[in-house]
């Protein structure tokens, strides 16, 4: 099996989210995946294999963490469009059938890549009893994302808070199905972007996931409504950093960004 690893939601290497890509003729025994995906050790490892021509999707597409399968993960899909698209495999749009539904990744001339995606529902909740110790920092607003994401995303009063969060990662993981998403308005939008967030996933395995394009299809609805623009700019402000451009269309959320490969080798066993 030929494994890459790429850098995604990043223009440079050893930045954004890395996460393992292996192209296949079809999808071996789950153990074996999981087995893969804990070896790789990312956030996530993305396996897929070409679909018969004339059906609704093009390619299928599975993601794992070290520790479980995920029903959605963003960059992992950022980061198979881009073997495809750098490696000859697939021209143009290509479609994957998901657990998430299909989901459309295009291609654009400048070498980003634009992902199409369901927008989380966001419904109100209660701010959970303890969460703000185990963050250390007292949420502002708490919203629930669905089945599809699993998180809870918590507004923080300003930038400097969230990029300051040191949180007891185990504490956090009675609050939500997979992690929590912290976020704040950007201190100042002539940076380039206009909210900031970091995003812990304890119950997969993750602590902090590097750059999180899934927690966006969450984040674009929420900072919409309360900037007043369709289109923004997330910067996700973990120590590895990445920017994640949303557009929010109804019931659809647009990720754009782009992708390196780092490392291209071959499993062996």
């Amino acid at each position: 099996m030929r494994i890459r690893i790429v850098d995604a939601f990043t223009d440079r290497a050893f930045a954004g989210n890395p996460a393992g890509v292996l192209l296949l003729d079809a999808f071996p025994a789950d153990e074996r995946l999981q087995k893969i995906a804990l070896e790789v050790n990312h956030a996530e490892t993305a396996f897929a294999h070409r679909l018969p021509a004339g059906g609704d999707a093009d390619w299928a597409l599975r993601w794992f963490t070290p520790a479980t399968e995920v029903a959605m993960c963003g960059h992992a899909t950022l980061a198979t469009a881009h073997v495809l698209h750098t490696t000859g495999a697939h021209e143009g749009p290509v479609r994957f059938a998901t657990l998430s539904g299909v989901l459309i990744a295009t291609p654009a001339q400048d070498g980003s890549i634009t992902l199409d995606f369901p927008t989380a529902p966001l419904t109100p909740v209660e701010i959970p009893d303890g969460i703000a110790e185990a963050l250390g920092a007292e949420p502002l607003t708490a919203f629930d994302t669905g089945p599809n994401i699993g998180d809870l995303v918590v507004e923080l009063a300003d930038e400097k808070t969230v990029v300051g969060l040191a949180p007891d990662h185990k504490s956090l993981a009675a609050h939500s199905t997979r992690g929590i998403i912290a976020t704040a308005r950007a201190e100042d939008p002539t940076r380039g972007y206009d909210f900031v967030s970091r995003c812990f996933f304890p119950n997969v395995g993750i602590d902090e996931d590097p750059v999180t394009g899934s927690a966006h299809t969450a984040l674009a609805p929420y900072w919409s409504e309360r900037l007043g623009s369709t289109v923004l700019t997330g910067l996700q402000a973990s120590p590895r950093s990445g920017r994640v451009r949303t557009e929010l269309r109804g019931d659809r959320t647009l990720l754009s960004g782009r992708a390196v490969t780092v490392i291209d080798g071959e499993l062996l066993v």
